[in-house]
């Protein structure tokens, strides 16, 4: 999984995850303003961006982000922030916020998600709060499948995709410049679509606040979500 994620960081940048991300950080920005708080742990944090712009809105605070991907790791340690390539199931500490941007719970199988929302319990404090997003039925159905194609001159992207039995499933081609020449890598990504009720139903935090967003269109894409110790 961790060479799938590794050849998605090297893409991101082309999938115009950019221009979805603002909309989407003004929801848990929102929420962590009214939050008091003094340590946030970012699961999935990728680049680092998120908790970037987090540690300029609250600067008495300290974040952790991890991340299943070396490469997403160190990116995000060259921002300046304290980030490590581990399971959160493994870590030591307990924090008051946790946060799960931009779909991450998607890329869990039922079992994942289970272990997954246990080890979140165990690492807030009491009191605490995991704030996450999902992508809803039609945002898999409808939005992410088909084929996509991407070529920057250095490197060139193709993603095929199709939904099927509540599995989202993604095939990464990229060819990409080095040397005058090009190299070509291939792998493959699962996501996997929860109901809200599912994510409900499998952990004892409880369902605080529940929002429907839309990017795109009109029609619910993702639903933000905020639960409590």
């Amino acid at each position: 999984m961790s060479n799938a994620l590794d050849l998605y960081s090297r893409v991101e940048d082309l999938l115009g995850v950019n221009e979805v991300t603002p909309t989407l950080y003004k929801y848990y920005f929102s929420t962590l303003e009214n939050l008091e708080f003094d340590s946030l742990l970012d699961i999935g944090c990728g680049r680092g961006a998120f908790l970037e712009q987090l540690q300029k809105k609250f600067p008495l605070s300290s974040f952790l982000g991890t991340d299943l991907s070396p490469l997403m790791v160190e990116t995000t340690k060259k921002r300046g922030i304290d980030a490590k390539c581990i399971d959160i199931c493994k870590l030591d500490k307990k924090f008051k916020v946790i946060t799960a941007v931009f779909d991450m719970v998607n890329y869990l199988d039922d079992s994942e998600l289970i272990n997954f929302m246990k080890c979140v319990e165990d690492r807030l404090k009491s009191g605490g709060y995991f704030i996450c997003d999902i992508n809803s039925l039609y945002a898999f159905e409808e939005i992410a499948v088909g084929s996509f194609i991407k070529d920057n001159g250095d490197r060139f992207v193709t993603i095929d995709s199709f939904f099927e039995d509540g599995e989202y499933y993604s095939e990464f081609t990229l060819f990409e410049k080095v040397n005058n020449c090009f190299v070509k890598s291939k792998e493959s990504i699962t996501q996997y679509y929860h109901t809200v009720k599912r994510l409900q139903k499998v952990t004892n935090l409880k369902l605080l606040e529940k929002k429907s967003i839309s990017v795109y269109g009109d029609k619910v894409e993702k639903f933000y979500l905020v639960f409590k110790k």
